[in-house]
């Protein structure tokens, strides 16, 4: 992957704000959209989230005819912007653009201030893909057994670094540290980018985040990829041994994208998002865009994609009730 391909997802973001207003032609349902659709990001910009979303939005513009606003509101670990979701009218004209972490949130905080499980309704997942471990550059070991030895040595000289609790990098790592028999501190940030801005500089020592927002970090020389949360390595980045290969069989983790209306939306907008996505995310040229950064597009309807979140959520809090985890 090239440093400018998380740029091209962000720079989407440009096209979907300048674009003109069409209406829909039609009456009732068919008179949808009205006015332009606002895709709320939980989180701050630049990281693989927010380039997901302007992807989508992207194409919902141009599938809907309708100006789509991405708008990012970091904070609480997502709940910031689910919750301004969740309290918004279910009308179609507001959807929530965010990654697996949204269906954490009562997992991860004592407090979340809603529940993303029965106030948001689950409307097209859009992409997965596996996450990088990466090492800061001022760290010398080359593999997941050469760090288990490094951390061993010295256990208070290594910090992991997350872009947020619940997060699928997080809950990665709360699993590297059960699979290793390690007990790396996690430090929590508000978003991938502030994250990988310590780790660069030394301030934390490891992350794990999604290929999409590590990839060109790691070919810009800024940090190192220790492996990649899979069995296999990816095409994306062919140089970057798989878990086992690095020392680590058995670990295997995806993050996820996809969109979630106020609880409440009429089914049949629903699913006219739905199958504009589904339509946009396969189409040829985004297919290979994805693919080129380690992206699998996903295409499921709405009811497939809450199945995939009920079983998703399952492994998630059974994995942190074993590492005992404790809900900041």
């Amino acid at each position: 992957m090239r440093r400018r391909d998380l740029a091209r997802l962000a720079l989407a973001g440009g096209a979907v704000l300048a674009a003109p207003a069409v209406r829909a032609q039609g009456g009732g349902a068919g008179a949808w959209p009205s006015r332009p659709i606002r895709l709320i990001v939980p989180f701050t910009p630049g990281g693989s989230t927010d380039g997901m979303a302007r992807l989508a939005g992207q194409k919902l513009q141009e599938r809907l005819g309708q100006t789509v606003i991405v708008e990012n509101r970091p904070g609480g670990n997502g709940t910031v912007g689910g919750i301004a979701v969740a309290q918004s009218a279910p009308d179609g004209h507001t959807f929530c653009a965010s990654a697996s972490i949204q269906v954490m949130a009562r997992w991860v905080m004592r407090n979340p201030g809603y529940d993303p499980l029965a106030d948001l309704v689950p409307v097209a997942r859009t992409g997965q893909g596996p996450l990088l471990l990466c090492i800061s550059p001022t760290r010398s070991p080359a593999s997941i057994t050469d760090l288990v030895a490094a951390v061993k040595a010295d256990p208070r000289a290594w910090t992991f670094g997350t872009s947020s609790l619940g997060a699928a990098g997080h809950l990665a790592t709360v699993e590297f540290n059960r699979l290793t028999g390690l007990d790396i501190p996690i430090a929590s940030y508000r978003g991938t980018a502030p994250a990988v801005q310590d780790l660069v500089a030394g301030n934390i020592q490891l992350m794990v985040d999604p290929m999409l927002a590590m990839v060109p970090q790691v070919r810009g020389g800024r940090v190192r990829a220790l492996a990649i949360s899979q069995a296999r390595r990816s095409a994306a980045a062919q140089e970057v041994p798989s878990a086992p290969e690095a020392g680590l069989p058995g670990w295997e983790f995806f993050s996820w994208w996809g969109l979630w209306a106020p609880r409440g939306i009429p089914a049949e907008i629903a699913a006219r998002v739905n199958a504009a996505l589904q339509k946009g995310m396969r189409e040829p040229e985004v297919v290979s865009r994805l693919t080129d950064m380690g992206i699998e597009a996903v295409a499921e309807s709405p009811e497939a994609f809450a199945g995939f979140i009920q079983r998703d959520v399952a492994r998630n809090s059974e994995l942190l009730r074993l590492a005992r985890f404790e809900p900041e």
